[in-house]
């Protein structure tokens, strides 16, 4: 479509400020932005839609439209909302580069702009995306009976012959078509996200082929329109949270058109996107009040009152007030100046989406909060009997990242690290403190653990892994090192393994016999090498400080 059109739709309410003679240039396609520099998100045609919330002073204005201009963007529109008047600076600048300006009356949202330039687009190409644009505005207007992003996939399928699905960059299954039946095994949906993951944290646009044993996949990153991700200096802000769009077809040869189409299909499903993040709204200030409350030592009873109108929100239909969980996750990333608690708490929100319960509909009973550079969900579990504590039921650590793990992985890349910690279930408002130190402390076992991805419950905490992770690291070093030093460099000299023999010998408490079999030993083998041992180190193997002195040297090697 031409700009032209455009103007001439009195329904999007644009007035034009510069540029006329630019009018003829064709739109294929829209984005809103924020950003400074916007440029790894341009192909080139598109409208761009601007809250003007990157500009701080005249001199901002310069760079933003030479960067557009570079980019071969179409033009640019930008809202009057926030600083009602456009101002002279940015018209100068479009003058200079030549691109057509827009002013978008307060009253008109981006959201109408972008539906508009999509459907126009989209059926002048193929017609199918119009279609598309109804049936999403339906879904809009009356919720899920709307359908979701699954007609919209739907569509795809039988107007375009293209199977797609939405993902989670977790690898959850969020949608996809119905008439394709029971849609991609979830080893294969893991694979794709951590593929999407890797690929999106170098930098690259999409969209990402990937090959999956004989078939390949088109991965198109799906981004939230929220301001959050728009303003995103750094891919690391966004890359644990974007949605994407696998598309069982090799997009290496497509057409313009079609890559566009596709774009378009991303932009629609990132309106549903947003819906889905604003239904948290809710859950995130029950959440951030109850754990403002709990720091700051508000009474028991105060706590207790702001539970009571979160369990009816997080459990619907609970007849008995619930036992609840906390949970607390981080995510650090080396020589960089990111806000890690909006980060860790969407990745938080996407992880615990599901912990619980079954059926084809995710359950989204959980309430995330953040504080500084974490993230504390507090997690509701129906009320279990009297005879048992609540210690048997709820989130286990172990099982937590068991999916998610190698997609996080992948978007980590070398620098990035994630912990959870787990509390213990806790049943009334007196707990709740005692149990968000407790998921803190196990998130810090968590984050003295090797990998990328670290979960610890509650149950550590009653073991001597408790005490490891806060021994000083070069204490930790020096430590290990009178005790092992001197059997590595035997081991290395004689290849005797008198490490893999101590570590044999404390598994079996000790025990002759049992250690001689594991190794595969003769007895006197074994007591050869044991006192070896005891010879290089100076310590006695059967005195019980020297045994939890070498037990302690190899959990902390």
């Amino acid at each position: 479509m031409r700009l032209r059109a455009l103007l001439d739709t009195d329904a999007l309410g644009l007035r034009l400020l510069g540029g006329e003679d630019e009018l003829d240039r064709t739109v294929r396609g829209v984005m809103t932005t924020d950003l400074r520099d916007p440029s790894r998100y341009l192909s080139g045609g598109e409208l761009v839609l601007t809250g003007l919330a990157w500009r701080r002073d005249a001199d901002d204005s310069e760079p933003f439209v030479r960067i557009l201009a570079q980019a071969g963007v179409a033009a640019l529109a930008a809202g009057e909302a926030e600083l009602r008047d456009i101002p002279d600076d940015l018209v100068a600048a479009c003058a200079r580069h030549r691109l057509p300006l827009f002013a978008v009356d307060e009253s008109v949202a981006f959201a109408t702009i972008t539906e508009h330039v999509v459907r126009q687009v989209s059926g002048e190409r193929a017609g199918d995306l119009a279609a598309v644009v109804d049936r999403h505005r339906r879904m809009m207007t009356s919720g899920p009976a709307g359908g979701g992003p699954d007609v919209v996939l739907d569509l795809l399928g039988s107007d375009l012959d293209l199977q797609a699905w939405v993902l989670s960059p977790t690898g959850r299954l969020i949608a996809g078509p119905k008439a394709a039946g029971p849609g991609l095994p979830a080893d294969r949906c893991a694979k794709l996200a951590a593929e999407h993951l890797a690929a999106a944290r170098t930098g690259r646009r999409g969209p990402h082929r990937v090959t999956l044993g004989p078939t390949t996949y088109s991965l198109f990153p799906i981004r939230a329109g929220g301001r959050s991700a728009q303003a995103s200096r750094d891919v690391r802000e966004t890359v644990l949270s974007d949605w994407l769009l696998a598309v069982e077809a090799d997009a290496g040869d497509w057409p313009a058109e079609r890559l566009d189409l596709l774009q378009g299909v991303t932009q629609l499903i990132s309106v549903e996107r947003d819906r889905r993040d604003a239904a948290r709204t809710v859950r995130r200030r029950l959440a951030q009040e109850v754990l403002e409350l709990v720091q700051t030592g508000a009474a028991p009873a105060e706590i207790a009152a702001r539970l009571r109108v979160a369990a009816p929100v997080l459990l619907p239909g609970l007849g008995a007030a619930p036992h609840w969980q906390v949970i607390v996750a981080r995510v650090d990333w080396a020589d960089a100046d990111i806000e890690a608690g909006p980060v860790a708490q969407a990745l938080l929100e996407e992880i615990l989406v599901d912990p619980l319960a079954t059926g084809p509909e995710p359950s989204d009973r959980i309430a995330v909060a953040h504080t500084g550079d974490e993230a504390v969900a507090l997690v509701p579990l129906p009320a279990v009997s009297a005879e048992h504590d609540g210690s048997e039921t709820g989130i286990l650590a172990d099982v937590l990242l068991e999916t998610v793990r190698d997609p996080l992985s992948a978007g980590l890349d070398d620098d990035g690290h994630v912990t959870l910690g787990v509390s213990a279930a806790v049943h009334s408002a007196e707990g709740l403190r005692g149990a968000l130190e407790e998921a803190r402390h196990a998130r810090r076992v968590a984050a003295a653990r090797p990998g990328r991805v670290c979960a610890a419950g509650h149950q550590e905490l009653a073991s001597h892994v408790l005490l490891l992770p806060f021994v000083p690291d070069d204490v930790r070093r020096a430590f290990t090192a009178r005790l092992l030093d001197p059997l590595r460099d035997y081991d290395r000299r004689h290849r005797a393994e008198l490490i893999p023999t101590l570590e044999a010998f404390l598994d079996c408490d000790g025990s002759w016999t049992r250690c001689a079999t594991r190794l595969h030993l003769h007895v006197n083998t074994l007591r050869y090498r044991v006192g070896r041992i005891e010879q290089l180190t100076s310590r006695d193997l059967s005195r019980l400080e020297d045994k939890l002195d070498f037990f302690l040297a190899l959990r902390m090697s």
